[in-house]
């Protein structure tokens, strides 16, 4: 049975005068999603979350958030909203308690549900200890707690987290991830991060948009298993220049890591590197190292957003 869709983002356009920010996007979230939206500086990710989240308007397209339009019907679809932006909106003078219960009156929690959202959300984001401290007091991490417990104290049937783990320290990095894996089992989570091992960790799927377009939208683990390209590294004691490794059959790119070493980019069907051994072989490059690489985020993410590859082949359109 298909879980209930919280987000569908249906062929949204947005301009800045003659500049095409976001360029016909669409995708949909479920329940019990966690969803991670990648893009390089420029990219168009920001303005896209903003239009989801009902900040901007778009130009064309619409994004309905449980079943409710963001533009015909704002106040009920941004109910169902959380959204902690890169920098969290916070009142440094309030104690972390007054911030809290003001942010749950703004969500229209009823008055006698504020005491207990106010404890599941400091909870939640280990802030038991910190109501009476004051904002401007706390450090960094801290301030990001506060900043996603704002988000959720609501309880939205979706949220939407824009570098949740910046400036935090490593044991509240991995507290914040599993936070974000427990708020996917009943809501829908968008989670935009330039962290790739984070959205590997924590996402179900990933997006990627680039210059406006989505050019990626695939299930995390499916990247595991890319068929179209695969990567090595080799070693050889006497490189040829890679102009003469690039006519190897199947080679689609060269990145040279040193003197001696390249990570090879090629196509799995043919027998590049049983290809690449004989060639070390018979021409004496003096082959010392011939390691098979697993595609990770990382390089999809760089060949992506470089175009060193048709983008068609990892964009899955929605039925």
């Amino acid at each position: 049975m298909s879980r209930e869709t919280l987000i569908n983002v249906d062929h949204i356009t947005r301009y800045y005068a003659d500049h095409c920010a976001v360029d016909d996007i669409s995708f949909s979230v479920a329940r019990g999603e966690v969803l991670g939206f990648l893009g390089p500086n420029g990219a168009g990710k920001s303005t896209a979350m903003q239009i989801i989240c009902g900040v901007l308007a778009a130009n064309r397209g619409s994004v309905s958030v449980a079943g409710h339009d963001i533009v015909d019907e704002p106040k009920r679809a941004k109910q169902h909203i959380g959204f902690l932006p890169e920098q969290p909106p916070l009142y440094v003078d309030l104690t972390v308690d007054e911030y809290l219960i003001y942010c749950a009156r703004l969500r229209q929690v009823p008055g006698s549900n504020i005491v207990s959202a106010l404890d599941n959300s400091k909870q939640r984001c280990g802030l038991q200890d910190s109501g009476k401290r004051l904002i401007a007091n706390l450090s960094k991490g801290y301030r990001q707690r506060v900043g996603i417990a704002q988000a959720i104290i609501h309880s939205p049937s979706v949220v939407i987290l824009d570098e949740p783990t910046a400036g935090l320290d490593p044991i509240q990095i991995v507290e914040i991830r599993k936070l974000i894996s427990e708020l996917g089992t009943d809501h829908s989570v968008i989670l935009s991060t330039h962290i790739l091992s984070e959205v590997q960790s924590n996402c179900d799927r990933v997006l990627i948009i680039n210059h406006g377009k989505l050019v990626l939208d695939e299930d995390i683990h499916a990247l595991q298993s890319d068929s179209q390209h695969a990567c090595c590294i080799i070693a050889l004691q006497n490189p040829p220049p890679p102009e003469e490794l690039q006519k190897t059959v199947g080679i689609t790119r060269i990145d040279s890591l040193d003197q001696y070493r390249f990570r090879i980019t090629y196509r799995p069907v043919e027998n590049t590197l049983r290809e690449l051994a004989e060639l070390a072989a018979t021409r004496g490059w003096g082959l010392f190292e011939l390691i098979p690489e697993q595609d990770s985020l990382e390089q999809t993410f760089v060949r992506l957003t470089r175009g060193d590859f048709d983008l068609d082949m990892h964009t899955e359109q929605s039925s």
